[in-house]
């Protein structure tokens, strides 16, 4: 990882934001989030905007393209292939946390398409189980695009913010993906007890 880190932030400029493309598109589309998230290359884009780089108006673009259009091959892919994508090794090795997340898929639907966008490991995988469970693919791309431009605007300002020290934007990514995530499933908390007691009055 740090390697591939350091490898990035040296390529000129041209070479990085594709690769940063590429990396942010093949996540959830091959599931090379598994290996390296494509978090840590919108994070490394941000570093290299801030140090000028990069142009951060392009980055913020190709990013979040990237990100939903990954999605979308996932998610096809998911569709056509079906439960047998499932069996492949790499995710048999995880059979238990797909089970959860297919399980949030069906009580959730779009908000877990969203929520997932904040996680790595849903993020790789979110997409082919919303294919393989059947979403409408309008619906999955309204949920899948909001969540890949607060995500990809997200990660990549951090970065840029945080200026040249990616060390810093990681700890600050840590920190900032576990607020949304407390903050997301508080919503659904609410929602489901707001939901609870509309169905309680209408019963009474």
């Amino acid at each position: 990882m740090t390697t591939l880190t350091n490898w990035v932030l040296a390529v000129p400029a041209p070479w990085a934001c594709t690769i940063i493309a590429l990396l942010v598109f093949t996540e959830a589309a091959l599931f090379v989030g598994f290996v390296l998230p494509g978090e840590t290359a919108a994070l490394l884009g941000g570093v290299l905007a801030a140090a000028g780089r990069l142009s951060l108006p392009v980055l913020l673009v190709v990013v979040v393209v990237a990100a939903v259009a990954g999605d979308s091959v996932g998610y096809e892919v998911g569709r056509r292939v079906g439960p047998r994508i499932l069996a492949v090794g790499l995710l048999r090795r995880h059979a238990e946390r797909l089970e959860r997340a297919r399980g949030t898929l069906r009580e959730r639907g779009g908000v877990a398409v969203f929520v997932a966008r904040f996680t790595a490991f849903l993020r790789a995988v979110m997409p082919a189980l919303a294919g393989v469970s059947g979403m409408p693919y309008r619906r999955f791309l309204a949920y899948n695009a909001a969540g890949g431009v607060v995500w990809g605007a997200g990660v990549v300002l951090l970065g840029y913010f945080a200026g040249q020290s990616y060390a810093t934007a990681a700890r600050l990514l840590g920190r900032t993906t576990a607020v949304v995530l407390t903050a997301a499933v508080l919503a659904l908390v609410v929602g489901a007890l707001v939901r609870r007691h509309r169905r309680q009055r209408s019963l009474g």
